[in-house]
């Protein structure tokens, strides 16, 4: 059927801004046909369940794909939720089925289709949404479901109000980018997914997706910083720039990476409560930049990682693969980044069994991840995707490209990244739960997974760790002390155990950060924030030093403050500090203790008067 925009009343679909049609006329439907005895008759899509109000019935998102697909589908919940639908995570209780797609591999499309089939089964109103139908819009899975298009978020209460009344209801046509500012129910409330930009410059010969989002199409720096300022002020704890290629932002608009990278950490808390992480970016984008990206890396408030695509070790493959860029080049932007960044973490993505790949062009991209022996290696099988040019290349063997993708993932699997960090001191930020419900989820400057033991009240906070052991995919730490908390349920003195030192809000506690001059390119972070961080942990070994001879008279003189459990600042901290070495001393007793003391001796000496008083008498009676 037509899209949606085509079928607007009056010759140019025009309505001023913020302007609503009537829903007969804003919004487009196509009821089913059937014929019978040779007549048509026009029926619902769906049987139609008793009337509800609109706004009141329960929605079930599911999201597969990318960390974009995933802030789609948390602008779209924020609409629904903002114009009263009830969210829910159980599909069987929800009224509507709204399926965000991901068209990268085969795998995630046919996840697709069983969550369709299903719904279809349970008699459940379904919106599609997403790269499948943006791309492929003529699928017979789509067939009598309502489509949202990528760039048609923004409407989506339309279509699921429609769709609720047994409308199909399709909005595919492209136009400007959404608002970075419309309602938006995250996943995780502490981690902000902000797109910076969709599609991209490319034209790999294997990728779908390109189909789906088009070309490129940045946000303008402004927005972008105006958002990051509203998530801050929210409590956000992680922001995640967000694209199919960050490196290529801004080339449409007159600008580039590094211009809106030192925006937004111009705006990034100094305490270093928020953090920043650099989305995805393919080599050819970013060799220009090299310098500035790796000094925007050593900035304290952002992750020292990188996502950056390989893809292939043969620059035969790579050029099949119209990867723009040579292994040669790949190598230079992770040297560059290692030697300039330290604990500089990069994570990359392999293709085993692209259309010609020979056993050698295996062999080279073997030897390419021995050598760099990478702690994040993504590895997956070549699937051909419809309308591609790799679609229709000479296919591998499948039994081959098995036993290629086996091999790579045992050599990837034998690597140990992680070994030698036992022991060590390490900050980290607190964002989510893992899913054994045991352990909360932190990561290090290096983006690597930290798993700890705490309240729940930890997340969205900044903590110190010692690594107590080391696995394969994460390591395990003890919680020192909370730096920075970002929630007012976690009190800055709160211990964990015997050996903690007193934890409080101070200003050496992120002092690295605030005596700092403000950030630009060449403000030389690398080499300034080790400092800081050794000095806070030389005052803590100091503290931890006398915090365990004096753990008892801590606690009574705390709750001879009735347990307040306000931040202390470093004046009160040291007046506390200053009465418990002064306790024994005369000087620091109180008049009422003196007062208590003087009475127990008076006491004292009375009773013993007494008692020889008597014994007197008794022997003069005699």
């Amino acid at each position: 059927m037509e899209d949606i925009e085509d079928l607007l009343v009056g010759p140019g679909a025009g309505v001023p801004p913020g302007f609503r049609l009537p829903v007969k006329e804003a919004v487009g439907f196509n009821p089913k046909q059937r014929k019978k005895n040779g007549v048509t008759k026009l029926t619902l899509v769906q049987d139609s369940p008793a009337p509800k109000i609109p706004g009141t019935q329960t929605i079930y998102i599911k999201t597969f794909g990318c960390s974009h697909n995933q802030s789609d589908s948390e602008y779209m919940a924020g609409q629904l939720s903002a114009f009263g639908y009830a969210l829910s995570d159980n599909p069987d209780e929800a009224d509507l089925w709204m399926i965000n797609t991901c068209t990268v591999k085969s795998p995630s499309q046919s996840a697709m289709d069983t969550i369709i089939s299903k719904g279809r089964s349970a008699k459940k109103p379904l919106v599609v949404a997403g790269c499948v139908p943006q791309g492929s819009r003529n699928l017979k899975e789509l067939e009598g479901v309502s489509i949202v298009g990528v760039q048609q978020i923004d409407r989506v209460v339309e279509v699921v109000e429609e769709t609720l009344k047994g409308h199909e209801v399709r909005l595919l046509t492209r136009k400007t980018l959404p608002a970075l500012d419309l309602p938006k129910v995250r996943k995780n409330k502490f981690i902000e997914i902000l797109p910076i930009n969709v599609g991209c410059l490319g034209a790999c010969t294997y990728c779908k997706t390109k189909h789906a989002r088009g070309h490129l199409g940045s946000y303008a720096v402004d927005s972008l910083v105006g958002r990051v300022k509203n998530v801050i002020a929210d409590g956000v704890g992680e922001i995640w720039l967000s694209s199919e290629d960050t490196g290529a932002y801004g080339r449409d608009i007159g600008v580039n990476l590094p211009i809106l990278l030192n925006a937004i950490v111009a705006e990034l808390p100094l305490d270093g409560s928020a953090m920043l992480r650099i989305g995805m970016t393919n080599p050819p984008y970013i060799l220009e930049h090299l310098k500035e990206i790796a000094d925007v890396l050593c900035h304290p408030c952002v992750y020292s990682f990188l996502h950056v695509p390989v893809q292939s070790g043969s620059d035969s493959i790579l050029s099949a693969m119209n990867r723009e860029y040579t292994v040669g080049e790949f190598r230079k932007v992770v040297d560059t980044l290692m030697e300039l960044v330290p604990g500089m973490q990069i994570a990359t993505d392999v293709i085993c069994g692209f259309p010609g790949e020979t056993d050698e062009d295996f062999a080279l991209t073997v030897d390419l991840i021995k050598d760099y022996k990478l702690a994040q290696v993504h590895i997956s099988q070549f699937y051909p995707r419809p309308g591609t040019p790799a679609a229709r290349m000479k296919k591998v063997p499948s039994n081959v490209v098995k036993q290629r993708s086996r091999e790579l993932t045992a050599v990837f699997e034998s690597f140990t990244p992680y070994t030698g960090m036992e022991g060590k001191i390490e900050r980290i930020w607190i964002t989510d739960i893992a899913s054994d419900g045991v352990h909360l989820v932190g990561h290090t400057k290096g983006y690597i997974q930290v798993l700890v033991i705490g309240p729940e009240s930890m997340l969205g906070t900044s903590v110190m760790v010692k690594i107590a052991s080391v696995g394969r995919w994460s390591v395990f730490g003890e919680v020192i002390e909370i730096l920075c908390p970002n929630s007012k349920d976690v009190r800055s003195h709160e211990c964990f155990d015997e050996r903690c030192s007193p934890c409080a809000l101070s200003e050496e506690a992120c002092a690295h950060s605030k005596e700092q001059e403000p950030f630009t390119a060449t403000s030389g972070w690398c080499s300034q924030c080790p400092t800081g961080e050794s000095t806070t942990l030389l005052k803590n070994d100091l503290q931890q030093d006398n915090h365990r001879s004096r753990n008892l008279t801590g606690w009574f003189l705390r709750n001879r403050k009735n347990q307040s459990s306000k931040k202390m600042d470093l004046t009160s901290l040291e007046s506390e500090e200053r009465q418990i070495q002064d306790l024994g001393r005369p000087s620091a007793w109180r008049p009422v203790d003196m007062a208590l003391l003087s009475g127990i001796l008076l006491s004292f000496f009375a009773i013993v008067i007494l008692f020889l008083n008597l014994g007197s008498r008794s022997l003069s009676s005699k």
